[in-house]
């Protein structure tokens, strides 16, 4: 259902994009028309005409801008395509294993729902802002203790892979890719997620701003020359800025942007609440955590804590990002 919603949502994009442009740009030829075609009813029916057009492309540029469909075809490719193949592999392992409980229908109920509210298929009401007052990471878990009753849970079902595989250096390399996500991730994501979202307002109040002024341009054609160049002028920027919002498909980036915020959210809780469980039987294994947070390279990880310990020491500036792991 999400694969095929993306889709549609992405044609909505397309469609509604190419006819407020088309709309717009006949809009403005018509008000040039009307400029040098004199008097009289074919004057009038091109002025008038034009009017009417740049009040529908506002009308439609008015529900593009509310329901972003590239930021909603970006929130079920999401869901779809990471999220929920990852979530069905993981009851897959679980059936597998033949340890199945309750406690697991009612952990797979909770993150199923969870998704649901980060990821809704519905436009009405459940539909999130897409226009918040500040860049908040996505948040797709089920609630702040998620990772601690997980790492319980693990304790019940597999107790041969707990326990075993944590040292004190282990700890402190957890530790200190924490703090090279926080200071350089989350913090970079933070403020590209807020720049996005800030140019995304400017473009969806500045589209029907524009296309309005042209309407009255277009409305005024005939007492005086300012009155077309006004009409004209205007739709064309209308048509540039319309084109950059939705044909760049700003409000896609800003939902990468905030997804990917989430997924370092997610590793620093799991990686917190896993270092404050201070038995050391009831941790996952330590070198199978390990190599989970390093899904990539063991050793760029390793590498990765040794800059973050460095600068912690003697202040050596960190140059890389923990998104090399993933």
């Amino acid at each position: 259902m999400h694969a095929n919603i993306g889709k549609q949502r992405d044609n909505w994009n397309t469609l509604l994009l190419n006819s407020i442009n088309m709309i717009t740009l006949t809009a403005a030829t018509m008000a040039g028309v009307a400029a040098i075609g004199g008097t009289g009813m074919p004057h009038l029916a091109l002025k008038l005409s034009s009017t009417l057009l740049y009040f529908a492309a506002i009308g439609m540029l008015l529900v593009m801008n509310k329901i972003q469909p590239s930021q909603l075809a970006e929130e079920q490719r999401n869901a779809t395509t990471r999220l929920f193949k990852q979530l069905r592999s993981q009851i897959e392992t679980m059936l597998a294993s033949g340890a199945t409980t309750e406690e697991d229908v009612k952990d797979v109920m909770e993150r199923v729902l969870a998704l649901d509210r980060a990821y809704p298929l519905p436009l009405l009401g459940a539909m999130l802002d897409k226009f918040p007052a500040k860049f908040e990471p996505a948040t797709w878990w089920p609630s702040h203790n998620y990772s601690e009753r997980k790492i319980s849970h693990m304790k019940e079902n597999n107790e041969r892979i707990m326990g075993a595989g944590w040292s004190e250096e282990l700890e402190v390399e957890m530790r200190d890719i924490i703090k090279v996500v926080k200071r350089k991730d989350s913090k970079d994501y933070e403020r590209l997620g807020n720049l996005v979202l800030k140019i995304n307002k400017i473009l969806a109040i500045s589209g029907p701003l524009l296309t309005g002024i042209a309407a009255v341009g277009s409305a005024c054609v005939g007492n005086g020359s300012w009155a077309a160049i006004v009409a004209v002028a205007s739709g064309a920027l209308a048509i540039g800025a319309n084109a950059f919002q939705h044909g760049g498909q700003v409000g896609m980036v800003f939902e990468m942007y905030r997804n990917n915020g989430g997924f370092f959210e997610l590793l620093q809780e799991t990686i917190k609440a896993t270092l404050e469980e201070g038995d050391l039987e009831k941790r996952e294994n330590g070198e199978l955590f390990e190599m989970k947070v390093a899904s990539q390279s063991l050793s760029q990880l390793r590498e990765l804590a040794r800059k973050s310990a460095s600068y912690r020491l003697d202040g050596t500036a960190i140059d890389e990002f923990a998104s090399k792991l993933f």
